[in-house]
């Protein structure tokens, strides 16, 4: 179990209450000694009871204190008068200071559970809202490039390692508009302070198509658009120093010819 659940569990707000089972008090303190964090946050629901019973904390009427003391003159005087010896009061206020004390922080101990209940159930709900959109941007970006490879103007060319290159991508060709897309994937990290650059030989010439995004928080981007061209006898990628090499001067992976 992880800190954060335990922490949610409610179980530190029984123990603090006096109204854990044995075996939950067991388990609270084990808790207690292996996690910083759980003896952390026990100490500050403990600081939290005491300060909430005794901002309310209710004074008894000032009839009952007299009532109090006459059932104790009167008991006094019976049993002196009875010849016995003064035998031990019941402080019969005390048990019910004491069953107040248990409803109090019982109360406040169910009203704890549920805000970290409720704290936690929000915090779900939150990570699930998250998963649901990430997987929803997901099937958007599935379907755009679904739509670039189904489109029945994409004419697929497959850029092929160069040798000594464990890498791959492949360029989809609108006929109908020149425009150009490639699937980066299959190419691997570039190094810190490189980037991957598109390149269309024109002419015998390399024109750059602009450079490839890799990597999108820790995920791989996957087709996306390039400068477009109105022709080009093949296609190549290469890793560059910087950002839009005006030429290519760093070693080339992948290559493919139309």
């Amino acid at each position: 179990m992880q800190v954060k659940d335990i922490i949610s569990s409610g179980l530190l707000e029984l123990y603090a209450t006096g109204i854990a089972s044995e075996e939950e008090i067991l388990q609270v303190e084990q808790w207690a000694k292996q996690y910083p964090e759980v003896a952390a946050e026990l100490a500050e629901i403990q600081i939290g009871m005491e300060a909430y019973a005794a901002a309310h904390a209710i004074a008894p009427a000032a009839d009952v204190k007299e009532k109090i003391f006459s059932q104790i003159a009167s008991k006094h005087n019976n049993d002196i008068g009875g010849g016995g010896r003064v035998v031990g009061i019941t402080p019969f206020w005390k048990y019910a200071a004491a069953a107040s004390a248990i409803l109090l922080f019982g109360s406040l101990a169910l009203n704890i559970i549920l805000i970290n209940k409720n704290s936690s159930t929000k915090r779900s709900l939150q990570e699930t809202q998250q998963t649901l959109a990430g997987l929803q941007q997901q099937n958007e970006d599935m379907k755009k490039d679904m739509h670039v490879v189904q489109d029945k103007y994409s004419m697929p060319v497959s850029l092929n390692p160069m040798p000594g290159m464990d890498a791959a991508a492949k360029v989809f060709w609108m006929k109908n508009t020149g425009e150009v897309y490639i699937d980066p994937s299959n190419l691997p990290d570039a190094p810190e302070g490189k980037n991957y650059q598109f390149w269309a030989i024109v002419d015998g010439k390399p024109v750059s198509g602009g450079m490839i995004l890799i990597n999108k928080k820790g995920e791989k981007f996957r087709i996306q658009k390039m400068k477009s061209f109105g022709k080009a006898e093949a296609f190549a990628v290469t890793l560059e120093d910087g950002m839009d090499s005006p030429v290519p001067k760093g070693p080339m992976y992948v290559m493919g010819k139309m």
